[in-house]
């Protein structure tokens, strides 16, 4: 695995951590939402942007992009 997928992953498990968080979630819950709204998938493809922003950002980023995607 190179440098850049690790760090991706780090990134990606950082989010999926701050939403459990964020509302009270259990980690299995998190993950079956993030899977049914491909969140997931989003965190991966625009990490270079969304790397560089800070938890409470990103916790609204991610509520604004499953809301768009519940419609």
């Amino acid at each position: 695995m190179s440098k850049r997928e690790s760090d991706i992953l780090y990134f990606v498990s950082f989010c999926i951590e701050q939403y459990k968080r964020h509302h009270g979630m259990a980690g299995g819950d998190v993950m079956s939402l993030f899977d049914e709204y491909h969140v997931t998938e989003y965190l991966f493809e625009n990490y270079d942007m969304l790397h560089t922003q800070g938890a409470s950002w990103l916790m609204e980023e991610i509520e604004n992009y499953i809301g768009e995607h519940k419609k």
